[in-house]
């Protein structure tokens, strides 16, 4: 059951909760070279640029490498589901914010990742940089590319992202969640810097120096455009959907996309019915009002602990859909497969990715109950009558083009 704070967050899929194919472009991003299978799925680099990790780890003291039977993603289901890398999107909800907890929360958070990754070394590591993916992958491991959902400092403090990237975080999002911060308009909060201010453009310039992706999932149109237009790097909306789809500021424009491709960017889309199927929007929040003011839902916060939001936090685990569903509101991965040709059409096939959001509240399509199951997203794909050029570069290549451009190209 969704919580009003997490409907007055714009309806955010996480805790807080067809047309025929264009001919195939090339793209100049060189693949990985597996051993061919005869599948293509396990033939293909594929990367997920949205998977929420360590948040039940650092609550409920477990272990990323062992086998849950609940939630949507573990290191084992990881490594059946076919994923090679993924965005480690270590997160830190809003809550955290009022009594500025966010730093420490977000080094403990990396800190945990970090040991978690060095105590599963036989089947996973770091990866800073597209090479590192692509050496780890040769190593028969999966690559965790660091990425923070949340403000690294709610002041955007320039020496503090300075830190986080001397702790391996090579990629962040630009807003504090669904948050506006002192920095930055948030999609789903009051509006009060019209897109960046001042600090926040030197962030992202400071990104820019450093060589960091600059995730822009949960910014505000404004504070996309103004994001594209000033990064001498493209950007990347890790994961949501269109607003073609579903009309709400979390999703993103269709003109906002084109920006974000023109630049050489991705638009990953989330697997979440709240974002891409209509239907089921309609059927769960008709007369529900989308309030754009998470202050007021922050407020019970403010005299909490850290210790007692921990403890909240981890009544909610795992982070995935409770809720129940008539059969004609489930959205098949033959629906989401549409959603991701729409982008195709829009931006072309070099600027669509996967972020599928598990573990950070979607309700999945009927063929997809955790990341075990990505194989059904490649085979939704094949069945749209897509090549397997555009297919591999779906699935990961885009993504890996990006990371190579913004953390090696310099």
């Amino acid at each position: 059951m969704r919580t009003p704070f997490a409907i007055a967050a714009c309806l955010c899929a996480s805790l807080f909760v067809a047309c025929a194919p264009a001919p195939d472009e090339k793209s100049d991003t060189p693949a990985p070279t597996p051993q061919p299978t005869g599948d293509l799925h396990t033939d293909s680099f594929v990367m997920d640029s949205h998977v929420h990790v360590m948040s039940r780890q650092l609550l409920e003291g477990t272990d990323f490498g062992d086998r849950y039977d609940d939630g949507h993603v573990d290191l084992p289901r990881t490594i059946e589901g076919g994923v090679d890398a993924m965005f480690f999107s270590v997160y830190t909800p809003e809550p955290y914010y009022l009594n500025r907890h966010e730093v420490k929360n977000t080094l403990r958070v990396i800190e945990l990742a970090r040991q978690q990754i060095e105590k599963n070394n036989d089947r996973m590591d770091l990866a800073i940089t597209a090479s590192d993916i692509e050496r780890i992958n040769a190593q028969g491991k999966v690559a965790a590319f660091l990425d923070l959902e949340g403000p690294f400092d709610l002041d955007g403090d320039l020496l503090t992202l300075g830190g986080f990237y001397r702790l391996g975080l090579r990629s962040f999002q630009l807003t504090a969640h669904n948050y506006t911060s002192n920095i930055v308009d948030s999609c789903c909060d009051v509006s009060k810097w019209g897109g960046l201010n001042e600090r926040g453009r030197a962030v992202v310039k400071e990104a820019n120096r450093l060589g960091m992706v600059i995730n822009i999932a949960h910014a505000s149109e404004e504070t996309i455009m103004q994001t594209v237009e000033l990064s001498q790097d493209p950007v990347i909306y890790t994961h949501g959907g269109f607003r073609h789809f579903v009309d709400i500021p979390r999703c993103i424009s269709d003109e906002a996309a084109k920006a974000v491709a023109a630049k050489g960017g991705v638009i990953s889309i989330q697997w979440g019915s709240t974002f891409n199927n209509p239907a089921y929007f309609e059927w769960q929040h008709k007369g529900i009002p989308i309030v754009h003011d998470v202050s007021k839902g922050l407020r019970k916060y403010a005299d909490m602990t850290i210790e007692q939001i921990d403890a909240e936090q981890r009544a909610g685990l795992p982070f995935v859909f409770k809720g129940t569903m008539p059969d004609e509101y489930w959205m098949g991965a033959d629906q989401l497969a549409k959603v991701i040709d729409y982008g195709v059409q829009l931006v072309g096939d070099d600027h669509i990715g996967l972020g599928s959001d598990f573990d950070g509240g979607p309700p999945l399509p009927r063929e997809i109950k955790d990341i075990s199951d990505y194989p059904e997203m490649t085979k939704a794909l094949q069945r749209l009558g897509y090549s397997d050029e555009r297919i591999r570069k779906i699935l990961g290549l885009n993504l890996l083009r990006v990371i190579r451009k913004v953390t090696e190209d310099k």
